[in-house]
């Protein structure tokens, strides 16, 4: 997280926007006390139902070995 002050910010704001898009969040400061937050979007597939079915489409395919998972288990119960 990167804090900036208020007339920076307002010099640097294309800059700072570049920076909030790749992901970075932003504390914008007046005299030293935070005071805003530049933080990146969100979209409307950000919710947890979209990201719920990113996953299980992701792990479709994907498998443990039968004995992996016996294996898993026993670690577990020890």
């Amino acid at each position: 997280m990167k804090e900036v002050g208020s007339y920076e910010a307002k010099t640097k704001l294309a800059a700072l926007l570049r920076s909030v898009a790749a992901g970075e969040r932003i504390v914008i400061t007046r005299s030293g006390k935070p005071v805003a937050d530049l933080i990146p979007h969100r979209r409307d597939n950000d919710d947890p139902a979209h990201t719920i079915s990113q996953i299980r489409e992701m792990r479709r395919g994907m498998t443990l070995g039968e004995n992996e998972l016996i294996e898993m288990i026993r670690e577990g119960r020890r």
